[in-house]
């Protein structure tokens, strides 16, 4: 691509920061500078034409974890490492309402449930032994006591058939993620912060003065510090990272007349969710039918998981309810290796910088991730 010398001085000479990714963490990082040093020069480069990864094609839970969740957790990390995970994703998305506001983000706290089947009995009394528990640990975070709780007899209410059991979350709620990126994007540019779509960087390559970024249109950047904030596919530019990419599979439905429920579910340990959205079923995951192919960093559909998906919306979620899927689509999120589910914020050069792994808990942690990574970059201008 030829610039002109006035579209190169005013966009791409004297960067005293690039973020590369322009997700809830990359934007929030260039929130958190203008903040802290509004003289800076910021630039949020971003490959796609809208955040490639996640941040506004996940499915807008503001959560923190189910109760069978926590449990498979604590069996894995210590009870410090759990909650303080929690107490992580919670400050999260206070930050993210308080950014933004809940008008903008249309976040409704309808609460969030766990579906347990006749064949899950063993992993629901496990639960509810150890509700009392959990719920002593989120008073302690939350300042809200009984979070958790039991809500058997709304099965019946919601419609759903071969669900034995539920276990309400009080504190969970959801929220619209197209307009959080929406949001988070005017807020910053209006700051001063220069956001580019269709801005691909290929590679980093620094000296002790600054970072030099070459990008697929042939543009190059040089920036004080650098920080890269694209979670999933972070490996591309930074290989020696320890993030896994997870795909993630999603379908809505139309309108659906008198939908029964209002809320945030989640199913088999997690692995599968959905939620209203007005009066349309948004339904994701089955990850776990096929791992390996999951693990990718392309986007796209599969016959298996959307089969699955339908076939569950029929048989449990809407079994009595005639229903048409009007959209699928599909994320990519950052995992950890193994059982890994701590965030990678840290220095990996002198001046650059990552802000990445969120667990699939992006909508949570990652206005505070931003932050983080905000902060290790200021120690570099």
């Amino acid at each position: 691509m030829q610039l002109s010398f006035w579209e190169q001085e005013t966009y791409f000479n004297h960067l005293d920061v690039l973020i590369i990714g322009s997700g809830i963490v990359g934007l929030n990082a260039a929130l958190h500078l203008k903040q802290q040093q509004p003289q800076l020069k910021v630039l949020v480069a971003e490959r796609g034409l809208l955040p490639t990864g996640a941040s506004s094609k996940n499915a807008g839970f503001a959560c923190f974890g189910s109760p069978s969740e926590l449990l498979d957790d604590l069996q894995h990390h210590s009870e410090e490492e759990v909650f303080g995970l929690v107490d992580r994703r919670w400050k999260g998305l206070q930050r993210l309402r308080q950014n933004l506001g809940d008008t903008t983000l249309d976040y409704h706290r309808w609460g969030g449930y766990e579906l347990f089947e006749p064949q899950q009995q063993e992993v629901y009394e496990a639960c509810l032994d150890q509700l009392p528990y959990l719920n002593r640990q989120l008073q302690s975070l939350l300042n809200e006591a009984e979070i958790f709780q039991r809500a058997d007899e709304k099965i019946g209410r919601f419609g759903f058939k071969g669900v034995q059991h539920l276990l309400l979350s009080t504190a969970e709620g959801q929220i619209d993620t197209g307009k959080m990126i929406l949001a988070l994007t005017q807020k910053v540019q209006s700051m001063g912060v220069l956001v580019l779509n269709g801005l691909e960087v290929q590679a980093l390559q620094e000296n002790s003065q600054d970072v030099l970024a070459t990008t697929a249109q042939g543009i190059y950047l040089k920036a004080r510090a650098v920080l890269v904030a694209t979670n999933g596919f972070a490996q591309k530019l930074l290989p020696q990272l320890q993030v896994q990419p997870a795909r993630a599979q999603v379908l809505i439905t139309k309108p659906i007349d008198n939908l029964k429920f209002k809320g945030t579910f989640h199913y088999d340990k997690g692995y599968y969710y959905f939620r209203n959205i007005g009066d349309r079923v948004l339904f994701g995951g089955a990850r776990n039918l096929a791992f390996e192919e999951e693990t990718t960093t392309e986007l796209g559909l599969t016959e298996l998981i959307q089969q699955r998906l339908e076939e569950l919306l029929h048989k449990v979620i809407l079994p009595d309810t005639p229903f048409e899927i009007e959209q699928r689509w599909s994320g990519i999120m950052g995992l950890g290796t193994g059982n890994a589910k701590t965030t990678l914020i840290q220095k990996v050069t002198d001046r650059v910088s990552c802000a990445v792994r969120l667990g699939g808990m992006g909508v949570a942690i990652g206005s505070l991730i931003g932050e983080e990574g905000a902060e290790l970059v200021l120690q570099q201008v």
